[in-house]
């Protein structure tokens, strides 16, 4: 008994500690909550959603929402909630593969320039001052505009406004560990600068950088359905949540529903990863 009694102390204090963690960031653990749910249904969607988000049927156009389809139908008579659901794999999938290709090229490029400096931490900081003068949305509508509307056009436009971010958060980063004295110690027995830069200044660059993509991600978000909206992101029949908000908009007076879901699916999930972000940004600066 002294034994089960000693094994069931740990455990509780274990669940009072989430308990107590959830108390103070109750944000964080509603954003985790709807980040969880958004991945099981990127990754399944076809337990949410049994209809085709393809399907046409010209009979059910303009249907408003029922218990037979839930967000109601298009002006083809496509399902929205079908298209709303397995538009959440796309959407995500554009952000996160546009967020990750801008970290990748930004923090190593950002680290390179900070631990080096000179003249080339001059050329990279003025190139990247360049692309940070347009407003997001303005590039990006450049970008698209000048390759056209497609999926990879539009992830490269994302990479392309976003990874001066991370270029700048690395770039301080590997400046501060630059003049740290394991650096010193390093460069005093003979270690090349390469691998003092690859195994010790990119693996302490690199937690900077994961936050960054967490903080970064609901901005990714926006844009990606702003350009949608405007019509220069993924094209139709693909399933996306800006596209379908660009469908609804010539329709918005008769069947308001066709841009309402898609437009909610966007606000919420920027919302629960922003929460998510921050508090994750909170916890990192108390330790």
């Amino acid at each position: 008994m002294a034994h089960a009694d000693a094994t069931a102390a740990p455990r509780r204090t274990a669940s009072s500690k989430w308990i107590a963690q959830a108390k103070r960031q109750p944000g964080l653990v509603c954003g985790l909550l709807v980040v969880a749910l958004l991945l099981l249904v990127a990754l399944t969607p076809g337990l949410f959603a049994p209809q085709s988000p393809y399907a046409i049927n010209i009979d059910d156009a303009l249907q408003p929402p029922s218990a037979a389809h839930l967000f109601g139908t298009d002006d083809t008579g496509r399902d929205v909630f079908a298209r709303v659901v397995y538009g959440t794999r796309v959407t995500l999938a554009i952000c996160a593969g546009a967020l990750l290709v801008s970290a990748v090229i930004g923090g190593l490029v950002g680290a390179v320039s900070g631990f080096f400096g000179g003249w080339l931490d001059q050329v990279l900081g003025r190139l990247i001052d360049v692309v940070l003068s347009f407003p997001p949305i303005v590039l990006g509508v450049i970008i698209t505009g000048v390759l056209g509307p497609a999926t990879g056009n539009l992830v490269l436009a994302l990479a392309i406004i976003h990874t001066p971010m991370f270029f700048r958060i690395a770039r301080s980063g590997a400046l501060s560990e630059a003049g740290k004295v394991y650096v010193e110690a390093a460069r005093c027995i003979g270690v090349p600068e390469p691998v003092i830069l690859s195994r010790h200044i990119l693996r302490n660059v690199l937690p900077l950088v994961l936050m960054q993509y967490m903080v970064l991600f609901p901005l990714v978000l926006q844009i990606q359905a702003a350009l949608g909206f405007l019509g220069l992101g993924v094209q139709p029949p693909m399933p996306d949540w800006g596209a379908i908000l660009q469908q609804g908009k010539d329709s918005i007076l008769l069947a308001p529903w066709i841009s309402l879901f898609p437009g909610l699916a966007v606000l919420i999930t920027a919302l629960a990863l922003m929460l998510t972000g921050r508090a994750l940004q909170r916890s990192a600066g108390r330790r």
